[in-house]
């Protein structure tokens, strides 16, 4: 079986450039027009199985996997571009399976719970929310300056938690808001750049629905289809 060289893609937050983690190391590019930004060999960071930007900044945050990895699966390695070095590392119990930047914070997901962190100075753990088993780490927060709502799979099946860690402070007690978005499990969240509105798909990938983020009323439905198939965004 040939070996899948890309492992995950991702786009930064204005969708101007596009993050690859690879068997053979990280790669960035700028989409209009494309051409590469940043390459990191495997010589240097091994196999990497997530990139994720700050938006067009000098960091960028590495995750170790695929088949030759240099650094463990449950530690985030954030690269400075600009003195092309590694400057800070965060290392948890388990795996991390998906994260986000901000300016202010770094959010990490593994199976049962995700994490918030202060960043890039003197990362503190802010606070922690457990989840339904989220074997893809999914996950998603607004872009924008105004809002930073975080939206993951609530416990009951179908279900979306949504928090607002615009004022988040450590210790503090933040109580998601949950919308019961699906009968199947989450399989896709994305939120607009201001957190107004979040859509969701669910495993079944019949629907997309998408939800008025204050109201938490349905704002929009769209049928894809009646065949089940796996959606991605």
């Amino acid at each position: 079986m040939a070996r899948k060289e890309i492992l995950k893609l991702r786009f930064n937050q204005d969708h101007g450039c596009m993050s690859c983690a690879m068997e053979s190391g990280a790669r960035i590019y700028n989409i209009d027009p494309l051409t590469e930004k940043l390459h990191l060999d495997v010589d240097k960071v091994g196999s990497v199985s997530q990139v994720e930007m700050l938006k067009r900044t000098n960091l960028i945050a590495i995750v170790g996997g695929g088949s030759v990895p240099k650094f463990a699966d449950n530690t985030v390695l954030i690269w400075d571009d600009y003195l092309k070095e590694f400057i800070l590392e965060i290392t948890l119990s388990m795996p991390v399976l998906a994260m986000r930047i901000r300016e202010d914070k770094l959010i990490v997901a593994q199976r049962n719970r995700i994490y918030v962190y202060s960043f890039p100075e003197n990362p503190t753990k802010l606070v922690a929310f457990d989840t339904r088993d989220n074997p893809t780490g999914i996950l998603e927060i607004s872009p924008g300056q105004n809002r930073q709502l975080l939206g993951f799979p609530g416990h009951k099946l179908g279900s979306l938690q949504l928090v607002d860690l615009t004022n988040t402070v450590p210790g503090m007690s933040n109580s998601p808001t949950l919308i019961n978005a699906h009968q199947n499990d989450i399989a896709c969240i994305a939120i607009n750049q201001q957190g107004s509105y979040v859509a969701t798909a669910s495993t079944k990938g019949t629907l997309i629905r998408v939800f008025d983020t204050l109201t938490k009323s349905l704002h929009v439905e769209l049928r894809r289809g009646s065949d089940p198939a796996t959606l991605y965004w």
